[in-house]
């Protein structure tokens, strides 16, 4: 898992609990990295699981919810430092649709190495969404929060479902409000 996702979440966590909360799941955690993430290195992605289960009893919130609050405040991040990734969206859904053919090829342009999942995205004729979420790390609670957070970084009103796959995907339904831009 690339470093700057550790760095980012530890951010989070110093913004929402204080300094002092990421030094106690640093040190609760037992990590071999010892918590010293860089934003280009690669960690094992059983380290976030450790912060995120060391974090959910230092707060009382489940990992689940972690994960999603997180995947809102990552997008958040995303969209302010690379901005060319949103380059010709003009709503959430103009993004989502291009998910997986455009913005995560410039991703793994920046992170050669980068594991991500696969999206494949239906456009219903509606305008909703059906997205289909893909990936051996089952971080579908991670990338609910990013789709809540390209709702927020657009202005969109849409409800977001997700309905788990007997073979181990997950579809993500947005259902876009009327008012919303099509």
């Amino acid at each position: 898992m690339k470093g700057m996702v550790f760095t980012n979440f530890l951010e989070m966590v110093e913004d929402r609990y204080g300094m002092d909360m990421v030094d106690t799941i640093i040190e609760a955690s037992d990590l071999p990295s010892q918590g010293a993430y860089t934003a280009v290195g690669t960690y094992p992605h059983t380290e976030m699981v450790s912060l995120l289960i060391s974090l959910e009893k230092e707060t009382g919130v489940s990992v689940s919810e972690l994960l999603v609050i997180y995947g809102s405040y990552l997008f958040e991040k995303l969209a302010t430092g690379y901005p060319v990734m949103l380059t010709d969206c003009q709503c959430s859904r103009d993004l989502l649709i291009r998910l997986d053919g455009v913005v995560h090829v410039e991703v793994a342009k920046l992170y050669p190495d980068a594991e991500l999942p696969r999206f494949k995205t239906v456009e219903l004729p509606n305008g909703d969404l059906e997205m289909t979420y893909l990936s051996d790390r089952h971080l579908e609670d991670l990338a609910e929060g990013l789709l809540h957070g390209s709702l927020k970084h657009f202005k969109d009103q849409a409800s977001i479902t997700r309905h788990p796959q007997a073979d181990g995907s997950v579809i993500f339904k947005i259902c876009y409000d009327a008012n919303t831009e099509r």
